[in-house]
């Protein structure tokens, strides 16, 4: 049995106009110490889905359908105070920005200390011991001046640091990271992801990493889920992935990186945006912006237009793609004609 299992997760928003599927059949596992990327444009459902898994989501969203279960127990129809257990104790997480993270009003050492009092039952010496220990751990200069400053005294990346020690706090499974360099400067960042990968594997936490940069997902994660309008597209072995991208998007998203472009000349880019989630595209929601959706013959795949597309498995990987299904069918075809 996975560490955690998500099974066929729907999230929707109830608003006035109708609701609006924000998740949609989204499937995956993740292992004990494994670590997992999720991939995708802004809007594409990344940070819904990593807030669904601790039913962190907002009135009016809500979960629709499909479970989460961690070691057995299903987390979405589990009740808040049992939510409450595992939250920030089993499963922890970090957010986008520290500053909307952190009290403004207490010091870092009370909040350390109220954390940790909140799932055990310890003294506070010994709650700013651990505290301590956990800013050690994170290679935080001078961390005992540390515990008696307040967010605003320290850098963005002193923040995030004391952000990844709190979420080191009560020994994890899980820590769940929603674009955690987002903020600082791409010398910080570097530091800070390979601090965080760093501390997951000696300490064999799981973590699922929430990302648009495919450099930090090539680099950190063992496996990939690359999202659109709310859907997994493509996920697998991130290397194969990176290395042989099967889905059109997928392939966009790569090449649109700027290493991939000729110096001096324009960088790639995906043609048109991402769709409204209130008014998808029917069929295959990237088709308006797919390069693929004709065949050699310069005739449109009905199917692209028509239908939602299904998994295909090629290599370790699966794929959500009617060209590339039609693909592999045609080898099949080919193969058994030899």
């Amino acid at each position: 049995m996975a560490l955690l299992e998500v099974s066929q997760l729907d999230v929707r928003f109830a608003l006035r106009q109708g609701e609006v599927k924000a998740i949609r059949d989204v499937s995956f596992t993740l292992e004990r110490g494994e670590r997992l990327g999720i991939v995708g444009e802004s809007g594409a459902g990344k940070s819904v889905a990593a807030f669904s898994l601790l039913n962190l989501i907002s009135k009016p969203g809500f979960i629709a359908g499909g479970s989460i279960r961690f070691e057995g127990q299903t987390l979405n129809t589990m009740s808040e105070r049992g939510l409450r257990k595992i939250r920030g104790n089993r499963i922890s997480m970090i957010f986008q920005d520290p500053m909307m993270t952190l009290n403004p009003v207490l010091s870092i050492g009370e909040q350390m200390v109220e954390c940790l009092k909140a799932h055990r039952r310890i003294s506070s010496r010994e709650a700013r011991a651990i505290a301590l220990d956990k800013l050690r751990q994170v290679q935080i200069p001078s961390p005992e001046k540390r515990l008696d400053q307040y967010p605003h005294e320290l850098s963005g990346g002193m923040r995030q640091r004391i952000i990844i020690a709190i979420a080191l706090l009560l020994d994890p499974d899980i820590i769940i990271a929603d674009e955690p360099t987002t903020a600082l400067d791409v010398t910080i960042q570097a530091e800070i992801m390979a601090l965080l990968l760093d501390l997951c594997e000696q300490h064999n936490v799981g973590l699922i990493l929430i990302t648009h940069d495919l450099g930090v997902v090539s680099q950190v994660t063992q496996r990939m889920l690359v999202m659109y309008a709310g859907r997994v597209i493509e996920q697998g072995p991130t290397r194969e992935i990176i290395n042989d991208p099967q889905h059109p998007y997928t392939q966009g998203l790569i090449n649109a990186l700027p290493q991939m472009a000729t110096p001096g000349e324009k960088l790639n880019q995906i043609r048109g945006s991402m769709p409204s989630l209130s008014n998808l595209p029917s069929g295959c929601a990237f088709h308006p912006r797919c390069d693929f959706i004709k065949r050699a013959d310069g005739q449109t795949r009905p199917a692209c237009v028509e239908q939602v597309p299904g998994f295909v498995q090629t290599g370790n990987c699966q794929v959500a793609c009617h060209m590339v299904a039609e693909l592999l069918e045609d080898r099949r075809l080919k193969e058994e004609g030899q």
